[in-house]
């Protein structure tokens, strides 16, 4: 079951994978803030660091999988949503470029829900197209990681294609209705003591790895709403920058002041502050023993809030895993084609 990772970031997406039964033996990442902590983590899949635009289809080993995020910032609700029209949606076609010269049995593709927006449907309608013109029934959702075991709302288009001699299309695992709160993932640490980063990291927990958060002031965008949730609620969407990290539920709600105008509670019992890096990472599902390597803390909050959760990547996975098995079981070949000329057949 190898598969490879495109776009890997830090590999929230290739952990859960890998949870589920696949081998990553290939990775690519082109940031190299992120060098460190992905092959601390992956010691056992080759990392390339080079642009996905120079990388050949030869360069990457044969899978009967590829999985990966291409950027969504051009996609975000948040930002300027240029979609395909910038450099960094325009990376969809690399991943469909390489999709369609190896020929894997799935794929599975990740983005934020911007994708779907009104002034982007011709461009998705596109990017399906795609997908489909490289051999592959295509099943798309808008999910909310809340219903798979991740204790965070947080909405993201998954794209998964089965090959189409699979001759079957993904179906989306069920919802799970028991959603999990900040109470289970982050209060066994709520007394031990985070420390506090304004910008290059010069010292560390003892008692638990990355527990240091960011300080500093907030900005007008972020005191335009509530960004406290309480114990018994799941958190805010972890986010990639570390001003936006979600307040620790230790504090008061805020206090609605006005349109768009929010203020800190002065009689909240305990102090406001940024949710850790570590804190961020149990939200994503990241264990313990997943160590974050950064010089500076925004590196940190940056690939915990560009993962894919960990737990929601691993039940896509298995599900994935069980039609992939099933179709291999039946004694079917997979066709990878080495280039355009030539094929070869391998049995799985």
């Amino acid at each position: 079951m190898n598969i490879v990772s495109l776009f890997s970031g830090c590999g929230g997406l290739d952990l859960g994978f890998q949870q589920a039964g696949f081998n990553v033996v290939w990775a690519n990442e082109h940031d190299k803030s992120i060098w460190d902590t992905y092959e601390y983590n992956h010691p056992h899949t080759q990392l390339d660091k080079r642009d996905i635009r120079k990388i050949v289809s030869d360069d990457i080993p044969d899978c009967i999988g590829i999985i990966g995020g291409p950027p969504c910032q051009s996609w975000s609700e948040a930002g300027a949503q240029r979609g395909i029209d910038d450099s960094r949606g325009q990376l969809f076609f690399d991943y469909i470029r390489i999709l369609k010269e190896k020929k894997p049995l799935f794929f599975l593709a990740e983005n934020v829900g911007g994708i779907l927006a009104k002034k982007h449907l011709g461009a998705f309608t596109n990017i399906l197209t795609y997908f489909k013109n490289a051999g592959y029934e295509v099943t798309y959702k808008l999910v909310n990681a809340v219903n798979y075991l991740v204790p965070q709302d947080r909405k993201r288009v998954i794209i998964i294609g089965y090959r189409q001699d699979i001759g079957r299309n993904f179906e989306f695992p069920h919802e799970i209705n028991n959603k999990l709160t900040l109470r289970n993932v982050i209060s066994d640490i709520k007394d031990i003591e985070a420390i506090a980063i304004d910008s290059k990291v010069s010292q560390s927990n003892a008692a638990i790895p990355n527990h240091e958060y960011k300080e500093g002031s907030f900005s007008s965008i972020y005191m335009s709403r509530n960004r406290v949730r309480s114990w018994n609620q799941p958190s805010f969407t972890i986010q990639a920058g570390a001003r936006h990290a979600p307040i620790h539920p230790q504090a008061n709600k805020m206090i609605w002041v006005e349109k768009d105008k929010w203020k800190f509670d002065e009689r909240s019992p305990k102090p406001y502050r940024r949710l850790s890096v570590r804190e961020c990472a149990r939200i994503q599902t990241f264990p313990d023993d997943f160590i974050f390597k950064y010089k500076y803390i925004g590196d940190g909050y940056k690939m915990i809030g560009n993962a894919v959760p960990v737990m929601l990547a691993k039940m896509l996975a298995v599900k994935i895993f069980v039609d992939i098995k099933q179709y291999l079981d039946l004694g079917f070949c997979a066709v990878l084609p080495k280039q355009e000329t030539s094929t070869q057949l391998t049995l799985f």
